[in-house]
C-alpha cells in the first residue's frame, strides 16, 4: 500500500514539474465592470480625506444641565493653563458637554498621561478617533559601510 503511494505522489510530481514551465508562461488579464473600477477610487478618495486613526483619549468630565457649556470651556481653560502641551477637545454628545485630552495612539500611552495629571483631574481612558501626529521623516545618507557586496 505504501509503495502505491509512493508511485501515485511520484506521478503528481512528476506532472507539476512538468506543467510548471508552462504556468510561469501564462499571463492573467482581469476585467472589471468599470463600475467596480470607479466605486474603489472613491473610496480611496474618501480615506484620503480622513485625518483621525483609532486611538485613546482622556475623558476628564462630562457636564449636563444649566451652565454646561460654560463649565466645559471653563474646565478647557484651566487645563490648558496647566498643561498648554496637550490638545483638549469638547465635545457635545447630547445632553452632555464632554472635555477630552490628549491623542494617545496606546491605552497604556493613555493610562500614563492619566496618572500624571489624577491629583488634579479626575478622569477615564476611552476609545475614540483621534488626530496623530505626522510620522517622523528621517533622511537617509547611506554610509560607504553601507554598500552590500553585490554593488562592489
Amino acid at each position: 500500500m505504501k509503495s502505491l503511494h509512493k508511485i501515485v505522489l511520484s506521478a503528481i510530481l512528476a506532472c507539476t514539474l512538468q506543467l510548471a514551465p508552462q504556468a510561469l508562461k501564462a499571463q492573467v488579464r482581469i476585467t472589471g465592470d468599470v463600475a467596480v473600477t470607479r466605486m474603489v477610487e472613491k473610496h480611496v478618495e474618501l480615506n484620503s480625506k480622513v485625518k483621525t486613526i483609532p486611538g485613546y483619549r482622556v475623558q476628564i468630565a462630562s457636564f449636563a444641565g444649566v451652565n454646561s457649556k460654560n463649565s466645559a470651556f471653563d474646565l478647557r481653560d484651566r487645563f490648558n493653563v496647566d498643561y498648554p502641551d496637550m490638545p483638549v477637545y469638547i465635545v457635545f454628545d447630547e445632553p452632555n458637554f464632554k472635555v477630552k485630552v490628549g491623542d494617545f495612539r496606546s491605552r497604556l500611552e493613555a493610562y500614563a498621561y492619566l496618572q500624571q495629571i489624577k491629583e488634579f483631574y479626575k478622569g477615564y481612558i476611552i476609545k475614540d478617533n483621534i488626530f496623530p501626529e505626522p510620522p517622523a521623516v528621517e533622511e537617509y545618507a547611506p554610509d560607504d559601510g553601507d554598500i552590500s557586496e553585490e554593488e562592489q
